[in-house]
């Protein structure tokens, strides 16, 4: 018996993903911050590379050459500017006409919490306890309470619990009223007694009491057992509790327009990547990189590798150049795809969710990323890629996540969020009974499935409603 080795060319066909494959796919699934990043730092790596500078607007995109965006922040007939995203939800508005409305300085001027209550509190303080206060500041969590107590902050600063004490009563005197307190109580506190002495607004007189005393009470809407506990009627008791809705904010950060941010400690603007507006009765779209970013090669490495057989050049000039200059259009041909991938989704999105586009989401159909990817001949996995943290602005000003068109539940949701705002306030409506008005209206929905949707629009069970 023997063995004979031989080798054997054989044709296979085989899947390769490309360096180029990877690195275009990478590029498509930033989001436009991060794609700005990636920008920087290829701009401070590569000298082939050149971006036109010229004055944007940070939401839109769009070329500034006066004062302000005339195109993110049109007056409606309202008088009123349409909304952004802030973070997760927020709004971009105009709070008078004589405020700067130019979007570049209000995000310029715009502090963090930290920063705004470190020049307040340094004003309000003497300097021997400037050090007190920026350690106390830096002890606030993300809902503005303060995490440690003052013994453990005299300690960490060498001074007394009175030193404490005294940065602590200048802080939640200061705005957002109640930045500093211990818990949602002693926050609400500050709030209404902040509010008695500056008069701004009436304050019911068992509130301060209620809150104290009956806080929890108050949460379960226990109105009838508050009265009767403080010898007042249940209207009364309504009224207080409607005070505090309105008027006061449980975590004081909410209140302030530039809230810290968990990751970050700063504000986060959410830019949209893709625009959709009404032009003449007609949807058009535009991806907002192509107002952002306008990159090519500098003109002169495109002069140097446009002579690269020069006799004047050396072998090393001329690997200097092709490194660099093949690397610049490797760049900008990723961010181009990038940008032509978001185009035809978004057109494919708007032929298919036009009414939810011009009439609300009532009229938003179900739609999925395979059928996206089908009808405009990409794989799921790269529409999803492309569409993942991702922002749309529609025609109404209302700056939306991409994932917004294959949500086919927002529009049940808002049937049921408008169901309980309609309800009469002594006979709120059970999961069950939202459950059985929808399929009177068509819908076929289970009595758990309102109850989840419910939780998600953060509206209280039934129960909790009744007053």
């Amino acid at each position: 018996m023997s063995l004979d080795l031989k080798q054997q060319l054989q044709p296979a066909l085989q899947v390769r993903v490309t360096p180029k494959q990877i690195a275009a796919n990478a590029i498509l699934a930033m989001s436009s911050v991060a794609l700005t990043e990636a920008i920087a730092a290829e701009l401070d790596e590569n000298p082939a590379l050149e971006m036109l500078e010229q004055s944007t607007c940070p939401i839109c995109g769009s070329v500034i050459t006066g004062s302000h965006c005339t195109e993110c922040l049109p007056k409606n007939a309202a008088g009123s500017a349409p909304e952004g995203l802030d973070g997760g939800v927020g709004e971009w508005s105009l709070r008078d006409e004589s405020e700067d409305l130019d979007p570049i300085a209000r995000a310029e001027a715009e502090f963090t919490l930290q920063e705004h209550l470190d020049w307040t509190l340094r004003a309000l303080l003497p300097a021997r306890l400037h050090a007190v206060a920026e350690y106390a500041i830096g002890a606030l969590d993300e809902s503005g309470f303060l995490t440690e107590d003052d013994d453990a902050i005299a300690a960490a600063t060498n001074v007394s619990a009175a030193d404490v004490a005294t940065v602590r009563e200048a802080m939640r005197g200061i705005e957002p009223i109640g930045v500093g307190s211990r818990n949602v109580q002693e926050s609400l506190l500050a709030q209404i007694a902040y509010l008695e002495e500056t008069g701004e607004t009436e304050v019911p007189e068992i509130a301060a009491v209620i809150v104290r005393d009956y806080l929890p009470d108050l949460g379960e809407r226990r109105f009838a057992a508050i009265a009767s506990a403080l010898g007042v009627s249940q209207d009364d008791v309504i009224a207080a509790w409607e005070f505090v809705k309105v008027n006061l904010h449980p975590y004081p950060t909410s209140a302030f327009s530039a809230a810290v941010d968990a990751g970050s400690q700063g504000r986060t603007i959410i830019r949209p990547d893709v625009l959709i507006r009404a032009v003449d009765g007609e949807l058009q779209v535009e991806v907002v990189e192509s107002r952002r970013f306008a990159l090519r090669v500098d003109p002169t490495y495109a002069r140097l590798s446009a002579g690269m057989r020069s006799a004047e050049a050396t072998e090393q000039d001329r690997q200097h150049v092709r490194e660099y200059v093949g690397r610049a259009r490797f760049f900008i041909d990723n961010v181009n795809r990038r940008r032509a991938t978001l185009q035809r989704i978004a057109e494919c999105l708007v032929d298919r969710q036009q009414d939810y586009l011009l009439h609300g989401v009532q009229h938003l159909v179900p739609l999925t990323r395979a059928e996206v990817g089908a009808l405009i001949g990409m794989h799921e996995s790269t529409v999803s890629r492309a569409t993942a943290e991702k922002y749309v602005m529609l025609p109404t000003g209302e700056v939306v996540p991409f994932g917004h068109f294959f949500t086919a539940s927002l529009g049940v949701k808002d049937q049921i969020r408008k169901m309980i705002e309609a309800e009469a306030v002594d006979q709120p409506l059970s999961d069950q009974e939202i459950a059985d008005r929808l399929a009177g209206e068509g819908v076929a929905i289970a009595r758990r499935t309102v109850a989840k949707y419910r939780d998600e629009l953060q509206l209280l069970p039934a129960r909790l409603r009744r007053r």
